[in-house]
């Protein structure tokens, strides 16, 4: 029987919020990466601190909580397994990216040869495979050197080669971990901490060190689910807090008076108390302050109404959910599209009925590939 202090619980089935919610990232990572047009307007980091790239780190964080934590728990230890399991997908995930990358630099070099406009060889980082090839070539295969709107799987990788430890710790300390997470999240902000470029100054865009307590959360609530629990608890009293601090995000990113008074309050709170930058600032490779408790605060709300879950399992929210079934693809698709796509609006400068014909192109052989992905028949296995 079992024992009565530790009650047995049974997992649910799939929830259809993390794969409609992925997908609606990637609809509105794609528009933010096509900049110019007007659609990106309506995009979430119109109506908040953070924006679609916290929100697709967080969610990778649950899915990998889901995926590769039950080898990991103490009743079930197969370690062996899941290490297998983890690092075979860090494994695909680096060969993505490097197909992605250069596939996005040749997609650069058809815009210069065909639509003779060689702008986009020059943006985007892209710069350095001139100044500096042999270097640069380098920077690419060990990750130091990564081009704008591609950039995203490095982080991705790296938070995933380490998840085999992260996840024994989740089932065993995750108060620990958690506490440690987020010290490190802020030593990284407050000393400017990162994996270096090379050869170019600096550190990755995507921090790792500052995203991990994105990603973390995220496996840490992947790791509840499984088990059946939410990793942070339903109280009225946080649906309310959390509403009321995504409505003030929205009214401060919409109305520049708002903005104003948010700017005065946050560098009057750090001049006050002497508050390290990176609780006060907007900044996306530290994840600042700001930008985290908007993302937790916006996951912690959508997550407690039940509501939203059943809305999630209507077939209008379907093809969302063939979107966030199929991440990678159609993330590797989408960020070699939209490099082409900037490329054109180059040479096609504002243009409303321009700009929705390559957007519906683009999120078309986006669903196109999802399908593809999703419904092609599977060649049976030779013998």
């Amino acid at each position: 029987m079992p024992d009565s202090a530790n009650p047995v619980r049974i997992p649910s089935a799939r929830d259809p919020r993390l794969d409609v919610f992925r997908g609606i990232c990637l609809v509105m990572i794609f528009l933010n990466h096509v900049p110019g047009t007007v659609f990106e307007e309506f995009t979430s980091r119109n109506f908040g601190f953070s924006d679609a790239a916290e929100g697709f780190v967080l969610m990778s964080g649950i899915a990998a909580g889901l995926a590769y934590s039950a080898d990991f728990r103490a009743t079930s230890m197969r370690l062996w397994t899941g290490l297998a399991r983890v690092w075979r997908r860090v494994w695909t995930l680096y060969l993505v990216h490097i197909l992605t990358t250069f596939a996005a630099l040749a997609t650069a070099g058809a815009v210069a040869l065909w639509l003779g406009n060689s702008e986009l060889l020059f943006e985007n980082q892209m710069k350095w495979v001139w100044l500096d090839p042999l270097r640069t070539l380098i920077g690419l295969v060990i990750l130091t050197h990564q081009f704008g709107y591609v950039n995203i799987l490095p982080l991705y990788l790296a938070l995933l080669a380490v998840a085999p430890l992260l996840l024994f710790l989740a089932w065993r300390y995750p108060l620990w971990l958690m506490a440690v997470s987020v010290a490190v999240w802020l030593a990284a902000g407050i000393w400017r901490l990162g994996p270096p470029n090379y050869p170019s100054s600096g550190v990755w865009f995507f921090n790792p060190l500052a995203w991990q307590v994105i990603f973390i959360t995220g496996l840490l609530t992947g790791v509840a689910m499984k088990d059946g629990r939410r990793f942070v608890p339903i109280r009225r009293w946080l649906q309310v807090l959390t509403g009321i601090f995504l409505l003030y995000a929205a009214f401060s990113v919409q109305f520049p008076a708002v903005s104003k008074i948010t700017g005065n309050t946050l560098w009057l709170a750090k001049e006050t108390f002497h508050l390290p930058w990176n609780l006060t600032a907007f900044d996306k490779t530290y994840v600042t302050g700001p930008r985290l408790l908007h993302i937790l605060a916006l996951a912690y709300f959508l997550s407690s109404f039940a509501f939203i879950r059943r809305a999630c399992a209507y077939w209008i929210a379907a093809p969302f959910e063939l979107l966030g079934r199929q991440a990678l693809p159609v993330f590797a698709l989408g960020s070699v599209l939209c490099i082409g796509l900037q490329g054109v609006k180059h040479v096609t400068g504002e243009n409303l009925t321009t700009d929705a014909l390559i957007i519906a192109g683009g999120l078309a052989l986006q669903f196109a590939l999802a399908a593809a992905r999703q419904y092609w028949p599977k060649p049976a296995k030779v013998s």
